[in-house]
């Protein structure tokens, strides 16, 4: 992560006019008193948001070695900043919310008492990632997007969103940095998990669903702020790598579809969306500049302010302007396109492309020296900061910093939104295949009390359904669980992005044929990635689709204690030379795919 640069020069003797502090007044005119009285110093703060630890006690936390970040105090005072990513979860509710309160104190302890705003990735995908895992914590449980893409349920989405919601404000984190609305039309993408497939339609209808949940009909005192993502549509990358590493920095329109992955985002702006993000990726051979979105001036001002009117927030994604460390490792900033100009020259194309907010960026010495050697306008600075504070006044942030330590308790992961979560993993699960056996009977559900041979299930739960054996020729039916294959790669970051070839190795499908033709045997696979299942897709009896459901979910599926209803998000190819040929941007795209979208068996 980025070092901090602390900033000098604030002006804390200066008076105040808290007429901004006027709730009763236009929030217009709130945002024009506060701006007219912010230093230089001050407005800078604004435009940087990034990574900040969370305590495990629900004070400040301290500087975290482990990810490289500096203490809340030191980014709250020394830098100045009001806008944070909360890394990691506590352990309770109540922490993340006294934490939250903790943090508003030091906000309020600053001249201008200017609060924070908390914003977080994705928390409630079910999921054995440990860094998803990691910010899940208190927060009910549900599918991956691509799993409530899978629901095919609009109703269901905007329920997810405001639920996430309420859970999100309890604890005092008002923006979310998702939808993402990509359309996945490269089946290797390694962040098609957190898309709604590679349909058009439905992910304009589904992501506009997501926006209503956790906005409301419009942005208030209630809601969460959502930053749509990635603008102009993050998902044609080329060969599927991903634009976080530098192999992965092109992304490329063969089919000509550049106009196509628009259309998600103008769902968005209809439906309000308060925030807009860029993509790392750099469009190659279109008639915009070839650098990366978030240096894109004829992306974000051209297309997005100027064609689509679009006056919220816009936001880079993280790390565009500095070198960092990640894990250990060294990670260059994602500044495709730019990577020769300076982080001074790469701040100021930010800023000139038309963008408010530097994401993963904690040096707002750097932007104070633009503007006072004349290099970048105050009155440039002040549109941003307009947008900036006209949020947070929005959000009801300076009449109500705090939260209900005690509320959150009883909000977050409440029995009724946990079990809303559930059923939305059990409506999730795809039935690709049943196949019945000589008797003429499917497979699935299956029988009450058989014997279960499993992998991939704590057999304590698997117990619940059945009774649990050593070995497949000791069983009725054997269930396994497995994942989509993926590319092993070099650092652990990278591993968290799978990415690669879709083809099972030759020893897993063995595995798999093996125990299939000791026992009838149900496989279900965990489709982060259009997996490729040709190789075996004859020998289990059944073949399962998850997007993200814990063990019960499936078993109740299985058992029949719950209807399958979920249908695939996208197509699965049949072979990987089918995925080579097909073109990054075109949807439906790979020839003869094996399951089509929208396929998915009722039992």
């Amino acid at each position: 992560m980025t070092d901090t640069i602390h900033v000098t020069g604030a002006a804390d003797e200066l008076p105040v006019d808290p007429t901004y502090r006027d709730a009763s007044l236009p929030v217009e005119e709130r945002v024009e008193n506060l701006l007219g009285q912010m230093t230089l110093e001050e407005k800078a703060g604004l435009f940087f948001q990034t990574m900040i630890s969370m305590s495990q006690d629900g004070g400040l936390a301290p500087a975290d070695p482990m990810f490289g970040l500096p203490s809340n105090e030191e980014y709250v005072i020394g830098a100045g900043m009001t806008h944070f990513n909360v890394l990691g979860s506590a352990p309770t509710a109540e922490l993340m919310a006294r934490w939250h309160n903790a943090l508003q104190e030091l906000a309020a302890s600053t001249r201008l008492g200017i609060p924070v705003t908390i914003s977080t990735d994705p928390r409630h995908s079910f999921s054995d990632n440990p860094l998803a895992g990691m910010m899940a914590g208190p927060f009910s449980s549900w599918p991956e997007s691509i799993g409530l893409a899978a629901t095919r349920d609009e109703e269901l989405v905007e329920r997810f969103g405001d639920i996430a919601r309420q859970e999100y404000t309890a604890v005092g984190i008002r923006v979310a940095l998702h939808p993402q609305i990509d359309l996945a039309t490269e089946p290797r993408w390694g962040r098609q998990v957190a898309t709604f497939g590679e349909d058009p339609e439905l992910t304009s209808r589904l992501g506009a669903a997501y926006i209503r949940g956790f906005q409301g009909a419009e942005l208030g005192p209630d809601s969460v702020a959502t930053m749509t993502k990635h603008f102009p549509g993050g998902g044609p990358q080329l060969d599927g790598e991903d634009a976080h590493f530098a192999y992965g920095r092109e992304q490329v329109y063969p089919g000509g579809q550049f106009e196509l992955h628009l259309k998600p985002f103008e769902a968005a702006f209809e439906a309000g969306t308060s925030q807009i993000m860029p993509y790392y990726g750099m469009p190659v051979g279109t008639e915009y500049e070839e650098v990366g979105f978030g240096f894109n001036k004829s992306v974000i001002t051209g297309l997005l302010r100027e064609r689509y009117g679009f006056d919220g927030i816009v936001c880079t994604d993280w790390g565009l302007i500095s070198d960092s460390e990640i894990m250990g490792q060294p990670f260059p900033a994602r500044a495709w396109g730019v990577e020769h100009l300076s982080p001074r020259e790469r701040m100021k194309k930010v800023i000139e492309a038309g963008a408010d907010q530097f994401g993963g960026e904690a040096i707002p010495d750097l932007l104070i020296d633009l503007v006072r050697s004349g290099e970048i306008s105050e009155e440039r600075i002040d549109v941003s900061a307009r947008r900036l504070l006209r949020e947070k006044f929005v959000l009801g942030l300076f009449d109500a910093p705090f939260v209900d330590v005690e509320k959150a308790g009883r909000v977050v992961g409440s029995a009724a939104f946990r079990e809303a979560g559930e059923a939305a993993q059990r409506a999730s699960i795809t039935v690709l295949t049943n196949r019945a056996p000589a008797d003429g009977v499917p497979t699935l559900p299956l029988p009450a009390g058989s014997r279960l041979y499993v992998e991939g299930i704590d057999p304590a739960v698997a117990g619940e359904y059945g009774t649990v054996v050593a070995t497949p020729e000791e069983a009725d039916y054997a269930i396994v669980r497995t994942h989509a294959p993926f590319e092993v790669r070099a650092t652990t970051f990278e591993n968290f992005f799978h990415q690669g070839s879709l083809d099972f190795t030759p020893e897993a499908v063995e595995h798999l044929r093996a125990i299939a033709a000791t026992v009838p045997t149900i496989v279900d696979v965990h489709l982060d990635r259009p997996a490729i299942l040709t190789p075996f897709v004859d020998a289990p009896a059944a073949i399962v689709a998850n997007y993200g459901a814990n063990a019960r979910a499936l078993l109740d599926v299985l058992t029949g204690a719950a209807a399958p209803s979920g249908k695939l998000p996208f197509d699965l190819p049949s072979s990987m030379a089918a995925v080579e040929a097909s073109r990054e941007d075109v949807p439906f795209d790979t020839k003869d795919p094996l399951f089509r979208f929208g396929h998915g068996l009722s039992l």
